[in-house]
């Protein structure tokens, strides 16, 4: 239901959409799902984190450099560093940190 979820309520989002997936002592699952064009801006993750694209067509931009993340493409996000993801097209993505 968690995607089903995400998907409503990015008809009426103009930002990302979050959920928790799942949650344990040590570590965060999340799904972010993102209309065509949404940006996460600059932030830092306070641990390291997996991000794994389900659907769609992203930017991931970290120190002055731009990879583009298609379906089932997955990078690993250091903790503490700037970094900023943008949609070129509707996507989802799962997030996995600890």
């Amino acid at each position: 239901m968690t995607i089903n979820e995400i998907k409503e309520q990015l008809k009426d989002a103009d930002k990302p959409v979050a959920k928790s997936f799942h949650v344990g002592e040590k570590f965060k699952v999340l799904l972010f799902g993102f209309n065509k064009g949404m940006k996460l801006e600059d932030h830092k993750a306070k641990h390291p984190t997996k991000l794994l694209v389900l659907e769609g067509d992203l930017i991931y931009h970290m120190e002055k450099k731009d990879i583009r993340l298609k379906q089932y493409d997955e990078i690993d996000i250091p903790a503490n560093v700037t970094h900023s993801l943008g949609a070129l097209k509707e996507s989802l993505v799962l997030l996995t940190q600890g």
